[in-house]
């Protein structure tokens, strides 16, 4: 990994802190010295020639380490990686669920695109604007962002759909069966990214990622036999992890095919997982099914996350309540001080009240019920309440006013000059708390992820998962709450340990400078702002955080009170296969 050593002989002293260094042991007071890129000491550190930060009242921790987002766009042109740098976190991990932009050869760049747009919500003109494209294969990728600097360091799956397109062309889009030749030229693909520096693998199999046109992605349903073929570069490399979205629509039968992939490659896979509202113990048949692969000897874990996964829903955002009714559909394409106009307006709000709203397609029926459901519905209160009360809905709050549920929903839509947000939950919140939540955390085969940093732009705003584990995890939940040391251990050291990062994710002489001191008691999340600032004026939601007095990378201090620094230490991280090619 490259570090940037021109701070080699610079020391600075965080003094007074109490440091919960991501062991999972009990916070004691200490202060830590830093050289360079590197923690030297953690103790009681003499004064001397050196910069102080003053971290009396404060926790000091490791860097967070956030392993499933999807930055793979924003990292070609971006220093900063925001949202994430707001909150914590000093390394990302790229390329999830199996989309990003390499391999690609220049007929395909069009098909990755949309690929990227469908299954993470980000606008066409974001790619098309933004994307140098001056990459073809994976390793031409990873060589690419190593010459970029950011305020966090990067790591990159290589991901399966980009490959399997590189390697099958047309037939691979069309999602046809991979030939045995196929396979091997995609096997041989993977050794060739992992010997690049790429962490691991990653593909999806559920249907709800789809392209932009409504189609499947060209991973979904991919043979056992392609996947295991997959996975075996992995094996070739001798290192790496398979990382893995199941839809679980057959519990048994799709984890098999995990299981199938874990046995050949001899490589750990960790595949997310959450609470369906259909079928809301599903997750526990299935977190028996890795407990017993564990038994097995199969290295195998779940992905979960820390609160509900659902849509924020606004006049400002990709989805709101009244989304489609023709009423409101008509006004859609106007700025959104024009619409918020017309839409107060009484005999527009009469006409889309009474209107039956029309949707074509299965993706959008889908969309349709999630919106309409305003027993599902919450109002995003400031500060943000990511466990509202069943009774708190909109629906049950229209009963309580004695006013019809849409009309409440219009009414609550219209404020704060339209930027009011509904949140959505569709996982984790089947009992209407987060109960579910914290079984799945407290899990010993169970890993903090699914943030989807720089996904999902204009309806999930959840990279702020670090601040929300420790203020509401820690601290603010009236009962259940989980200890301190175990949450701060969660986001650093134990996702380092899952992608195999060994330098990182704990306050220890030797370790990398990486390192957070919070204000504990003031922290706190804002609410999810609408920003215009992506490529070609594309939009996406981003999260503030108050309480994060500062931030280091590298020994160097990227953000101070929540402002940036200006300092880009940050860098591309490359695996341990590609350490291995270079002694080689």
């Amino acid at each position: 990994m490259p570090i940037d050593d021109q701070n080699a002989d610079v020391r600075t002293v965080l003094r007074g802190g109490t440091v919960v260094d991501g062991s999972g042991g009990k916070p004691y007071r200490a202060d830590v010295e830093v050289t360079g890129t590197r923690i030297t000491a953690v103790g009681t550190v003499a004064p001397g020639q050196s910069a102080e930060i003053d971290a009396s009242g404060k926790i000091i921790t490791p860097g967070f380490i956030d392993v499933h987002t999807h930055y793979d766009g924003q990292v070609t042109w971006a220093e900063r990686i925001l949202p994430s740098s707001a909150h914590g976190v000093t390394t990302v991990v790229i390329g999830n669920c199996g989309v990003g932009f390499a391999p690609c050869r220049p007929t395909d760049r069009d098909m990755l695109v949309h690929l990227m747009e469908g299954v993470e919500d980000i606008p066409e003109i974001v790619f098309t604007e933004g994307l140098p494209w001056c990459w073809e294969s994976f390793p031409q990728y990873l060589d690419f962002l190593g010459q970029r600097r950011y305020d966090m360091d990067v790591c990159a799956y290589v991901p399966h759909a980009a490959l399997r397109v590189y390697a099958m062309g047309e037939r691979g889009a069309r999602r046809e069966p991979a030939t045995a030749a196929d396979r091997q030229v995609m096997r041989a693909l993977v050794h060739e990214a992992m010997r690049a520096g790429a962490m691991g693998f990653s593909t999806s199999r559920t249907i709800n990622h789809r392209s932009s046109d409504g189609s499947n992605t060209p991973m979904y349903q991919a043979s056992t036999e392609e996947l295991v073929e997959l996975a075996m570069g992995l094996k070739d490399a001798k290192a790496g992890l398979l990382q893995v979205v199941a839809g679980f629509s057959e519990p048994r039968q799709d984890f098999e095919v995990l299981r199938a992939m874990v046995r050949a490659s001899n490589r750990p896979l960790s595949v997310s997982l959450a609470q369906s509202h259909e079928r809301p113990d599903d997750w526990r048949e299935i977190m028996r099914m890795v407990e017993a692969s564990a038994t097995e000897g199969l290295d195998i874990s779940a992905q979960v996350c820390g609160r509900s996964v659902g849509m924020l829903l606004g006049l400002d955002m990709s989805l709101n309540p009244f989304t489609f009714h023709p009423g409101y559909q008509a006004l859609a394409h106007l700025p959104l001080a024009e619409r918020l106009a017309l839409l107060r307006r009484d005999d527009v709000r009469e006409r889309i009240l009474l209107e039956q709203p029309s949707t074509q397609g299965p993706a959008n029926q889908r969309a349709l019920a999630r919106v309409l459901d305003l027993e599902g519905i919450y109002e995003l209160r400031d500060p943000p309440d990511y466990e509202p009360k069943a009774e708190d809905n909109i629906a049950s709050r229209a009963r309580q006013q004695g006013v019809a549920p849409a009309r409440l929903a219009y009414e609550l839509m219209l404020r704060n000059e339209g930027s009011f947000a509904f949140m959505r939950p569709l996982h984790n919140y089947a009992e209407r708390d987060l109960e579910v939540c914290r079984e799945m955390l407290v899990h010993p085969l169970t890993f903090l992820g699914l943030g989807d940093g720089g996904a999902h732009c204009g309806y999930i705003c959840d990279a702020g998962l670090p601040t929300f584990m420790l203020t509401h995890w820690t601290r603010d939940r009236p009962t259940g709450r989980l200890p301190l040391q175990d949450v701060v251990k969660t986001l650093s050291a134990d996702g380092a340990r899952l992608v195999g990062l060994k330098d990182r994710g704990r306050i220890a002489p030797g370790l990398k400078a990486d390192i957070n001191v919070i204000d504990y008691a003031r922290l706190q999340l804002e609410v999810p702002r609408v920003a215009y600032d992506l490529p070609g004026g594309g939009r996406r939601l981003l999260q503030d955080a108050r309480g994060y007095a500062a931030t280091m990378v590298s020994g160097q201090l990227t953000q101070r009170d929540g402002v940036a620094t200006g300092a880009l230490p940050g860098a591309l991280v490359r695996g341990a296969a590609y350490k291995a090619a270079v002694a080689d």
